[in-house]
């Protein structure tokens, strides 16, 4: 829909402030997006909800990115890019004010203690979110050279996984701990200094990035493309579907890992033992995005990128293991799924739909162990997920997206929308979790990993010769 002009092209070199300051709002993106995790069992006890209820707050946090997107998208084919016009920086300060309004309503829906007060905050925030899904993310891709932006955006992701690995351990202690009730009771006024809090630091950094210079991006429009000619596409529309499940996927098992540590023939664990545990499954996104970043860059060599994601894992493991309150007994299985990782990124050679397949039967095999083992093996199996997530937000959106040409901002819109899966997957497993227990619930990401290894051998045939780093953004 537009294209960056080269006279704006600049060295990397002067782009290093913009993106720590971008990287920095990533992080605060994951934290507050994991809260939600923390949240569900919290308000399942608190009113009594059933799974299914309880997962409406993914439902409207969700829901909020696909309408939000929706909207985007309906302007874009009608009016022209709206932060083509607007510009970055416009853009991404309002998703911030958006997103810190939504903590703001956490303080009437506690004193109120009225879960649809709860939903309609969480329906605001993923409205200010799905704003800075379309500009942060966009945003990062220009930030350097075409061919480093997908290695840039698995690094800022890596950040915001960075995020969600300590929400679990410090949003939890806020909520389960600091501001619960003195008696230890359930009160819905222990999420309100939480929120205000997250709101404040949201709007610290909106002031940040006021203060910091950031490139501008001058665009020159083209022909508004109207219609759904992005739909003539079928590695798109696949594309599409992997992303919906990808999201779902990913969601729904977060969602339900407190849950499911809590059952008795798995571990028997209570929410504040159990948030620590939760924090290793996002801990593994963040390994996985950090080794991603290094595997995509295609200026090391092969010696080099293991020696680098050797030490980064090795650092980032340390980071995870001084953050959550376990022993490293209690996590020293993850070492095994880092080796695995470092296996499996090797057989992908680089490829990113090769990767994908790999990546996807892995979680495909860990789920069917979770649902048919008990104790240390089952929650083994539902933490080694996380690892493999890692790289597939990135891997899908980019072979959605390639060879798009002129229609490539409409299939970004559409690839974005997709993330509806994170509000529509956790309501299936919450139903079937009501019905047949939580072990078995997890049959529903199963088929959502399915889908992602398909769609990977789909993409492997047939757009082979296009690597992560050569696809064209459009941008």
């Amino acid at each position: 829909m537009f294209m960056i002009n080269k006279e704006v092209k600049t060295q990397s070199r002067n782009y290093t402030i913009p993106l720590i300051t971008i990287t920095l709002l990533f992080f605060m993106w994951g934290f507050i997006t994991c809260m939600n995790d923390i949240l569900i069992p919290y308000l399942k006890q608190l009113f009594k909800l059933t799974f299914f209820e309880s997962m409406l707050v993914q439902f409207c946090f969700f829901g909020a990115y696909f309408i939000g997107s929706l909207i985007y998208f309906l302007i874009s084919i009608t009016k022209g890019d709206p932060i083509n016009k607007a510009g970055y920086k416009k853009g991404i300060m309002f998703g911030i004010f958006l997103a810190a309004f939504g903590c703001i309503l956490f303080y009437p829906a506690a004193t109120f203690s009225y879960y649809p007060l709860f939903l309609g905050a969480l329906f605001i925030l993923g409205l200010g979110f799905t704003v800075l899904q379309i500009t942060a993310n966009a945003y990062v891709s220009l930030l350097g050279s075409e061919e480093s932006a997908s290695s840039r955006l698995n690094m800022t992701q890596a950040f915001n996984a960075f995020g969600t690995t300590i929400a679990p351990v410090l949003g939890g202690h806020l909520i389960f701990e600091f501001f619960s009730a003195p008696d230890g009771s359930f009160s819905a006024v222990a999420t309100r200094i939480p929120y205000l809090i997250f709101a404040g630091i949201l709007l610290l950094v909106a002031l940040l990035i006021s203060r910091v210079k950031l490139p501008s991006f001058q665009t020159q429009e083209e022909e508004i493309v109207k219609g759904w000619g992005a739909l003539k596409f079928s590695h798109l529309k696949f594309g599409v579907f992997a992303m919906f499940c990808y999201v779902g996927g990913e969601v729904a098992v977060g969602s339900f890992i407190i849950s499911f540590l809590e059952q008795p023939q798995i571990m028997g664990f209570n929410e504040i033992i159990s948030k620590n545990y939760l924090s290793l499954y996002w801990g593994g996104a963040m390994i996985g995005r950090f080794l991603g970043a290094i595997s995509l860059n295609q200026s090391l060599s092969q010696s080099k990128k293991a020696i680098y994601m050797l030490g980064a894992a090795a650092a980032v493991f340390l980071v995870i293991f001084s953050i959550v309150d376990l022993t490293f007994s209690q996590i020293s299985f993850f070492l095994v799924f880092i080796a695995l990782n470092f296996v499996a990124f090797f057989i992908g050679k680089s490829a990113p739909a090769r990767t994908l397949s790999i990546f996807a039967a892995v979680n495909v095999v860990l789920l069917i162990s979770a649902m048919v083992n008990h104790g240390e093996l089952a929650m083994y199996s539902i933490l080694g997920i996380g690892i493999f997530n890692s790289i597939m937000f990135s891997n899908i959106y980019t072979l959605a997206i390639s060879g798009l040409g002129k229609y490539t901002s409409q299939g970004s819109s559409l690839v974005v929308m997709a993330i509806l899966g994170g509000a529509i997957v956790p309501i299936f497993q919450g139903y079937l979790a009501d019905q047949f227990g939580v072990q078995h619930s997890f049959i529903i990401p199963v088929f959502c990993y399915l889908v992602i290894l398909i769609f990977g051998a789909y993409c492997t045939k047939y757009l082979g010769h296009v690597e992560t780093t050569d696809a064209k953004s459009g941008h």
